[in-house]
């Protein structure tokens, strides 16, 4: 039997790059994943991909920022399928900048999206989880979060917030036996580093002690971990996984 034979699991921002790989991860172990997004092409293209591989999957376009839409979103998922095991709060963005040059709307967007994201999936996915007594909710958040990175004042307050967020919670549903976690990527291989330019990939990595970028793929097997049985005892943690780049 397949881990996660007969679960429900919510991917936002799971159309691309680390929600996508946990997105296919998650399905490969016998869960039927929801993945959401606002990009309704790719959506419907990776949850049509994970059908044709014979796993279970459905897309579902949400700005996950808009709580209204979201709380529609998870009833739906609720009584489709009767029960939400899982919850990976992905969906993120970035605008960067510096803060003396920053507009106040990339900073609203950013923690919008980012933190509010997060919070309304959260929230909505609680009342099916306590009646269920059983939930595994794990927040993507960042290395940014825990060190800081000149340029992205709004990009790491929502990462530190998701962390922040997520020990809390973990204390209020802890008895109701649902965990919650964090995951803390570092530079991860994706479109955008790939665009770097040579110099600035290597100054990135002289201060990683492992001297490689990290894949989707490391990302999407800690969450794998945490939503898992064998992290049944873990809750309110963060997971690095950075290559070292902070400890």
């Amino acid at each position: 039997m397949k881990r996660f034979e007969g679960r429900v699991s919510i991917v936002t921002g799971g159309s691309q790059g680390i929600g996508e790989t946990i997105a296919r991860d998650l399905a490969a172990e016998g869960a039927r994943v929801v993945l959401v997004d606002i990009q309704k092409d790719k959506l419907e293209a990776v949850a049509g991909s994970i059908v044709e591989s014979g796993g279970l999957a459905e897309g579902r376009e949400v700005d996950v920022s808009d709580t209204a839409a979201v709380e529609r979103t998870v009833a739906a998922v609720a009584a489709a399928h009767g029960r939400i095991d899982h919850l990976v709060n992905n969906a993120g963005i970035t605008r960067d900048g510096l803060l003396m040059r920053m507009k106040e709307e990339d900073w609203d967007a950013v923690l919008r999206v980012n933190l509010k994201g997060t919070f309304n999936f959260s929230k909505a996915v609680l009342r099916t989880m306590i009646a269920a007594r059983y939930g595994r909710i794990v927040n993507i958040a960042s290395v940014a979060g825990l060190m800081g990175n000149a340029g992205q004042t709004n990009y790491a307050a929502s990462k530190a917030g998701v962390i922040a967020f997520a020990r809390s919670l973990a204390r209020e549903v802890g008895s109701r036996g649902i965990t919650v976690n964090a995951v803390a990527p570092g530079f991860i291989v994706s479109a955008m580093t790939e665009a770097l330019p040579e110099e600035v990939r290597q100054a990135y990595l002289e201060i990683i002690p492992l001297k490689k970028f990290g894949l989707p793929k490391d990302v999407a097997s800690a969450v794998r971990f945490l939503l898992s049985e064998d992290a049944a005892y873990i809750t309110g943690q963060v997971v690095s996984v950075n290559g070292g780049m902070y400890m």
